[in-house]
């Protein structure tokens, strides 16, 4: 189980107000640190789109529009074979379906 920040960075990305990652984008970045790929090649045909799974408009809408960060707004997704928590502050953390390493325990920060 990884956990990832939205102080990773990407060309291009679109950010949300405080200028960090939108939680759609820092999914996609997380799974292309795990897979050890540029952000760029998770793409099709070789990925499922992201809008396959969630709506990413949505998705960055509501954590966006939660404002101050206080909010207890955590969303659960399964994707390309990782189950993905998306927590505010964009906090992405992504776990292997088929390893048994996983504890299912959330990371304390």
């Amino acid at each position: 189980m990884y956990l990832y920040g939205a102080s990773m960075s990407m060309p291009d990305e679109t950010s949300v107000p405080d200028g960090g990652r939108s939680p759609s984008q820092a999914i996609i970045a997380a799974i292309a640190s795990e897979e050890g790929i540029d952000v760029t090649a998770v793409e099709p045909p070789e990925y499922d789109p992201l809008f396959t799974v969630v709506n990413p408009e949505a998705l960055d809408d509501l954590f966006t529009t939660t404002g101050d960060g206080a909010s207890n707004v955590v969303v659960h997704l399964e994707y390309e074979g990782y189950e993905i928590t998306v927590r505010p502050g964009c906090d992405i953390e992504v776990r292997d379906r088929s390893s048994s390493d996983s504890t299912g325990q959330p990371i304390e920060e």
